[in-house]
């Protein structure tokens, strides 16, 4: 397939032999989407993610048919439009459509709880923190201006089927808000994973797994660490090898023992 790359456009490949157009003064491809990707681990048949970007999360998903069909949600238009050309680049046409919209009007009524799974990177921070970004779409990607946390998990528990699964990478001294938002809509959380850059740092990402509907019993997972002394962690390197998180960082049902 010809590409016609535009201005400040560059084309990487990366994981799974996919092609990533990506603009060189905005968004890039990096951690967070990888570990996004792995721990989205179900497979559903229809999925939603809100706030796609350059659609690389989807990309990986639908790579790795772990959903059937993907709806992707993007705000900024510029974006929508690369999203759907990355689609098309890598012939996933007919796995995933691009949606451009916002997360605080969707889904309409016809498509309230079609969903088996959703997943986001939402912005991590609000308006007011940190400085704000040279380039204006880093800065709607990076801040809440289109949609704070609580807007991001409503959207899903709207779009969810009952039983439907939620899947969330954000930054851990903003849990309270994503577990407050999560229990105001209806998603139990299931699964929570702290992510480490060293062993000797604290975590600086999450990543959340709830489900619409169901019980109070969290499982917290080992925490993933990515690198130790200046190489990939076993554990790391697993998931940059098969696109997945080692067993042990899956939740597990209880044994259902007898009382004596």
């Amino acid at each position: 397939m010809d590409i016609l790359l535009q201005e400040n456009e560059r084309i990487d490949e990366v994981n799974d032999r996919l092609r990533l157009i990506q603009r060189t003064d905005g968004l890039t491809f990096g951690t967070d989407a990888l570990l996004l990707a792995a721990f989205a681990s179900k497979r559903a048949r229809r999925a939603l993610e809100l706030g796609c970007g350059t659609g690389i999360v989807s990309l990986l998903l639908a790579a790795r048919e772990r959903f059937t069909a993907i709806d992707a949600l993007e705000v900024q238009p510029v974006y929508a439009r690369l999203s759907a050309r990355n689609v098309a680049l890598n012939s996933l046409s007919e796995r995933i459509r691009v949606i451009e919209g916002d997360v605080r009007d969707f889904p309409e009524r016809k498509d309230t709880g079609a969903y088996d799974a959703v997943f986001s990177n939402p912005p991590y921070m609000k308006t007011n923190a940190g400085a704000a970004c040279e380039s204006r779409e880093k800065e709607i990607a990076r801040h809440e201006h289109f949609g704070t946390v609580r807007d991001f998990v409503a959207c899903a528990a709207r779009a969810l089927k009952w039983g439907g699964t939620f899947y969330c990478v954000y930054r851990p001294d903003r849990l309270p808000e994503l577990l407050l938002a999560a229990h105001e809509y209806g998603l139990a959380p299931k699964r929570l994973c702290f992510v480490s850059a060293r062993p000797s740092l604290p975590p600086s990402i999450l990543l959340l797994e709830a489900r619409r509907g169901g019980k109070s019993e969290l499982f917290v997972t080992p925490p993933l660490i990515l690198t130790e002394e200046g190489a990939d962690t076993p554990d790391y390197a697993y998931l940059l090898t098969s696109g997945i998180l080692p067993e042990k960082f899956e939740r597990k049902r209880p044994c259902q023992n007898s009382r004596k």
